[in-house]
């Protein structure tokens, strides 16, 4: 009989692990969701193989368990299957952006012969639902993993054959130094890019041309704070001793900050920016992790009717997706520069070569 596979959370994430997994087993996936909707879109897309119409049942039948739910609703399902009469025998694992909490569940859960690994893929995109859902989401992502400290390696392993669709870098650690380092590079990071939107937001209110100025580079960079709401609210609600001590270091570095410019401190302030810019230069270029590198091209466009939409043709005819798409710069000799935004640098070649088969001139940066 084939192997089943039960996954609860048809969004992005859940339909792409789905995919990953089927294209290296044969097995059956039932998919279950809040959802109708995207029960349905996901059945229809082939993403899941069946509906799941009794949970209980399914949970104690699967072979593996994917909880691809927001943290807060991995927590409560992992009570519920504590809960069981028959517990289930399933390898469970989860995919949330914080590791502390559930794994404390989860050493509980271990009384009652329920195997869990937590389970965090370092990837993502601004789209959702299971429409939006990809195999190769997680390619060269990072894939967290953290075991209790009784798991055995076969069944780390065996979490790691589930998984090897994906194509990802798997990394084993324990809970506690994950929502550190997460913290660190993607949960502050919203924080901060939220409550730069806010302060702008306050300016907007008495300049009418700040909404118009903010389009460009103040929006790229702060692009995270778009993120689901809902979801960043747990986050940081779970990794709240983490976030309280990063904001007490930041708060630091502003008044740091502060005096270098009430000092005026020349050499200070160059020194303070130089010292950023030298170590963001030396991160890795290609590396997928928490927030989603993107690889920008940019198309010179005449003034002619239909030139966006044939642009967006050659791309779509040779498979290639993009994430993001905008006119950025208007010249005299020139209608526009269109940036297009890709997924990994090999699409970004790709439409390169492809565009300039076709008489376009593109540009890697400006």
């Amino acid at each position: 009989m084939k192997k089943r596979v039960l996954l609860i959370g048809l969004g992005l994430i859940g339909g792409s692990i789905a995919m990953a997994v089927k294209k290296e087993h044969e097995c059956i996936i039932v998919g279950h969701d809040i959802s109708r909707d995207h029960e349905n879109l996901a059945k229809r897309l082939q993403i899941v193989d069946e509906i799941c119409s009794d949970l209980e049942r399914e949970a104690t039948t699967a072979d593996l368990i994917v909880l691809a739910t927001p943290v807060e609703e991995t927590e409560r399902l992992l009570d519920w299957f504590a809960s069981f009469e028959t517990p289930p025998k399933a390898l469970i694992t989860d995919v949330g952006s914080t590791k502390s909490k559930i794994m404390q569940k989860a050493n509980k859960l271990q009384d009652k012969g329920i195997d869990f690994i937590g389970g965090h893929p370092m990837a993502g995109s601004h789209k959702s639902g299971p429409g939006s859902a990809k195999a190769h989401l997680f390619e060269n992502a990072f894939y967290m993993m953290t075991p209790t400290p009784s798991t055995p390696d076969d069944q780390i392993n065996e979490l790691k054959e589930w998984l090897k669709g994906t194509h990802a870098k798997f990394i084993v650690m324990d809970a506690e130094k994950h929502d550190l380092l997460t913290g660190v590079v993607s949960h502050f990071p919203h924080v901060v890019a939220a409550s730069l939107v806010r302060q702008v937001e306050q300016y907007a209110n008495s300049h009418a041309q700040i909404n118009d100025l903010a389009a460009g580079g103040f929006k790229d960079i702060t692009r995270i704070a778009s993120s689901s709401p809902a979801m960043w609210k747990d986050i940081i609600k779970h990794n709240k001793e983490n976030i309280l001590q990063l904001i007490d270091e930041w708060a630091y570095e502003m008044e740091y900050v502060k005096d270098l410019v009430k000092s005026e401190n020349d050499q200070g302030l160059y020194n303070y920016f130089s010292g950023a810019k030298t170590y963001r230069d030396a991160l890795p270029i290609k590396a997928k992790g928490a927030i989603t590198s993107f690889y920008d091209l940019y198309v010179d466009i005449i003034d002619d009717i239909g030139v966006i939409s044939r642009v967006t043709s050659i791309l779509a005819d040779n498979k290639l997706s993009i994430t993001n798409i905008r006119v950025i710069e208007a010249r005299e000799d020139i209608y526009g520069v269109l940036r297009i935004s890709f997924q990994s640098e090999d699409d970004r070649q790709s439409a390169k070569v492809s565009l300039e088969e076709l008489q376009f001139t593109t540009y890697i940066a400006m």
